[in-house]
Formats: C-alpha cells, structure tokens, sequence
C-alpha cells in the first residue's frame, strides 16, 4: 500500500511539477504566446522562412557521438555537404524527451554509438528541443505538437530540395519524444518509414485520441516498447494503451529485472522533484537500452511472443509463432502491419545482452485420492547439448489441483540447446487450507488416508519458445512426487517429437 501511495505522489509530481523558472532553461525561452502563434495552424502554414524552426538538427559522427560538431539547419542546403550527410543512407532522428537538468542524458551517445555500430554509412541525428522539454511537465508535453511540427518542416525540407526517399528515415522518441516523433510523422507532407516509441509517456498522453500522441497512422510502420506501465489512479510514467504496428511489454512493461522501485521512490522522497530523472530511470529508460541491445546483438535477438494478456503469457500459453505470433524485440522486429494492434510479451535478463529462452511445460499431476488443492515450492533444473540451467523457480500462480493439466512458463538465461533431461524438487508448503483439514477429516472418515507419496507426474510436455520444438518427457524411474523428492525425466521413448520451423524475419 505504502508503495502504490508512493507512486501516486511520483505520478502526481510529474504531471503538476513546478520547476525553477526560464532563468534555468538552456537557450532562450521558447513557449511564449507569440512564438507558439506560428504553429497553431497544422503543416499548412509553412512559409519558406526558417526562422520560426527552434529546433537543433545535429549530425553527430561515429567517431564523437557525444559530440555536437554540426547542425544541419532547415532552408540551407549546404550544411548537408558541410555535415557530410549521406544522401543514399538510412537517416536516424534520435528525440529525447522530458527534462529536469536541461542536459542531454548520457543515454544518447550510446544510442548513437550503437547505431553507427550497426549501420556504419547512416546518418544519426539528435533532435534537441532541450529548451521546450526543460519546462514543467504540462508545458513540455503540450511543446511536443510544437517540436513534432518543426521535425515535420526539416523532413518535408529534405524531401523537396535534396529528393531524400521518406522510406529511409526512421525516427526513435524515448518518452515524450515518442510523441513528438508521431506529431512529426503526421505533419509530414509524405509518410516517414518507421517510427519506433521508446516507453512514451503516460501522464496528459493516455487514453487520448489517436491524433494527440502516437500512434500506427505516423509512419509506414510504429513499434512500441512498453517498459514503465506501473501505475495507479489510471496513471502510469510509460503508457499503459498500444500505440504502434507492434506493441511489445517486456516482463509484462510494469517491472524490469534489476531495478529497485523503492530505492528509487527514496531517492524522490530525499531529493524532491530534481530527483525524479535518476528515479525512473531504470524501468523507463530500460527500453533505450534494449534498442541498444538489439543493434550490438544481432545474432542474439531477444523474442516476442503476440498474447492476449500478461497473466496468459506468465503461464506459458502464448510460445507460438503461427501466423505472425513471435517477432525480435528492437531494431531487427519484423514490420508486420496488423489492422490492430498486437501486444506482444517478453522476459529479459537484468542487464545487457538481455535475451532470455521460453519454455511452457504441460505437467498432468495425478492422484489416487480427492486430494485438496497444493501449494508446492518446485524447482526445476534442466540439461541440454549446450549447457545446464539448475535450480530454476517454477513460478506457480495458482493452487494446484491433482488430476488435472497445469501450465507454467519457465525461463532460462543461457542457451542450453536441445533439452534432454530435467529434474524437479518439491518442497510443500508448510500452509495448511480449510479445504485441505476438510479433505484430511473426510479421508480420515472413509479410511483412505493419502500418503505423501500418491502425487505422481506421468509426463511432461515441454514446448520451446525460441526454436519451437515441441517434446515430451517421461520419468526414468517412478512418476510418485513427494515433498523433498527429486523426480528425473527424460525424452520419452514412444513420445512425439515436433519441430516447427522459426519465424523468419525481415533483415533491413
């Protein structure tokens, strides 16, 4: 409770947050009412003076991604010679969102770094309306129209003068940027190629119509990363609704391995609201850094798998990748363009590379008696080709009940390659339930007491993820499971054995 009450108050901060006044903001002040007059109307009222365009275009190099040395500027065509832009090349816009310090975050230059590493003669170009985000939060989030409109000329600019093809530009926006990026997309005369929404922004953004945020319409194609979705109130710091083509919540988008929620409402409840940036930071800016990770992990892409709710994809129901049902996560996803939008679901690793493997088990637990439902701790160890994966917790979600088929979603964060053998411990719970004393009694009376040893596990029916092999095992020796007993089971004998092939997807 005292958590949820917690973020309540973050949630609240950042929607009403009263930083220090224009004194502070980095360049001159940008949302008077006379500036803002000059992009009221839509794409319509462009003129070919420039001047009303606040927003910094700089080209940053492979060798200084940190570095501002060149700024390409709307209306002069020899900053693209000047800049060295590749005209032939796929064009990165790089939009950072909200800011407290009204400094560019370390984040940046890596997504920089990592997108010259992966596409050595593109163009990557940091959009800064660093002085229209470093105001509070409302007034920044109504400036995304504002900066998404003077994208939107820079675009329109490029493809008139130079002939630059729309399909190669591809804008990323982390937070409110992803707004700005879908603004841009829509005031553009022509479509952008792709647009790719780092965990927008929630607050001022959530439930509204599709023309005020982002949204599929952008761009020929709009991914989504959902990273920071935990919310109360109806308010969430990422947006909790699909924007995008492809919608993808890794770890269910409300909590991200690694990152210490309540550390980080400390760091608020010590340093006010200029303690905000670094407390978010990991759940929000999570999905920056697996953009990261899908470019320098190609070999590696961590999957996705399309479910119709976060609580079906925990118990492992979702691993198919039929009819477009898996994707990578990040820059190498394939652009499938349904007429919804498609949520998708992934586990990660707590840090970079990030990838994880999926597997559903099917256990049928069986019992000679009308045993009450259980509750075991199981832990599951198991053996491939390639490696081992020991002392895995199976997450059970709900009671088990004897004589019927569970499913579990269990995950590994190595790759152990073709599964051979498995191993589980039980540990019982030491709980004891009305139903379960209501059983004892009843079993007591017809005297057919159960020993701990009736429970037995006949086969299991194991469905990887990633390869999509579907296999079945049965135990070496006896199927009974008791309390602090390890049963073995390997591929059975007479069992089926399926593979379907992977999912291919599209290269760039």
């Amino acid at each position: 409770m005292k958590s949820e009450v917690s973020l309540c108050l973050v949630l609240l901060v950042l929607s009403v947050a009263a930083l220090p006044a224009a004194s502070m903001v980095k360049g001159s002040p940008s949302s008077t009412a006379a500036d803002n007059s000059l992009h009221l109307e839509g794409k319509n009222f462009y003129t070919e003076d420039f001047n009303s365009v606040l927003t910094k275009f700089s080209l940053r190099s492979p060798s200084a991604p940190e570095e501002d040395v060149c700024y390409i500027n709307p209306g002069n065509a020899d900053a693209l010679s000047a800049c060295s832009f590749n005209l032939t090349s796929k064009t990165f816009l790089v939009i950072h969102g909200w800011t407290v310090s009204g400094m560019f975050e370390s984040w940046i230059s890596k997504l920089v770094a990592a997108l010259y590493e992966r596409e050595h003669d593109a163009n990557v170009i940091v959009v800064d309306w660093l002085n229209r985000a470093h105001q509070h939060y409302p007034v920044a989030a109504e400036n995304t129209k504002l900066v998404g409109q003077d994208i939107a000329r820079f675009i329109d600019w490029m493809e008139e003068k130079v002939n630059f093809p729309l399909d190669n530009v591809h804008l990323i926006g982390y937070s409110l940027g992803a707004h700005v990026s879908g603004f841009a997309g829509s005031h553009a005369s022509n479509k952008v190629g792709r647009i790719t929404g780092l965990d927008p922004a929630g607050p001022v953004f959530e439930g509204t119509h599709a023309q005020g945020r982002l949204s599929p319409d952008d761009a020929h194609f709009v991914d989504v990363l959902h990273t920071f979705t935990r919310g109360s109130l109806g308010l969430s710091i990422g947006i909790q609704q699909p924007v995008g083509h492809v919608d993808i919540y890794p770890n269910g988008g409300s909590f991200q391995p690694g990152c210490n929620l309540r550390g980080a409402l400390e760091n608020i409840a010590s340093h006010g609201i200029f303690g905000f940036s670094e407390a978010v930071k990991c759940e929000h800016e999570r999905s920056i850094h697996l953009f990261i990770d899908s470019l320098l992990h190609e070999q590696q892409p961590s999957m996705a798998y399309r479910c119709s709710s976060k609580e079906m994809f925990d118990r492992g129901f979702c691993l198919s990748c039929r009819k477009n049902r898996c994707n990578n996560v990040g820059y190498d996803v394939n652009q499938v363009r349904n007429r919804r939008s498609a949520r998708m679901y992934t586990r990660t690793r707590a840090a970079m590379p990030f990838r994880v493997y999926h597997y559903q088990l099917k256990i049928h637990f069986s019992s000679k008696f009308n045993r009450s439902e259980i509750e075991p701790t199981l832990t599951v160890s198991l053996y491939g080709t390639k490696g081992d994966a020991e002392n895995l917790n199976l997450n059970i979600r709900h009671k088990i009940s004897p004589n019927k088929t569970h499913s579990f979603l269990l995950v590994t964060e190595v790759d152990i390659g073709d599964l051979l053998m498995m191993q589980f411990r039980w540990e019982a719970s030491s709980s004891w339930s009305s139903s379960s004393l209501l059983n004892m009694v009843s079993s007591w009376w017809s005297d057919e007491t159960p020993s701990n040893s009736d429970l037995a596990i006949h086969k299991i029916r194991v469905k990887a993820g990633e390869s999509q092999k579907k296999m079945v095992f049965c135990s070496k020796d006896s199927p009974e499971f008791a309390p602090a007993q390890e049963v073995i089971f390997v591929r059975c004998q007479d069992g089926w054995d399926k593979s379907s092939k992977r999912h291919v997807t599209k290269k760039h």
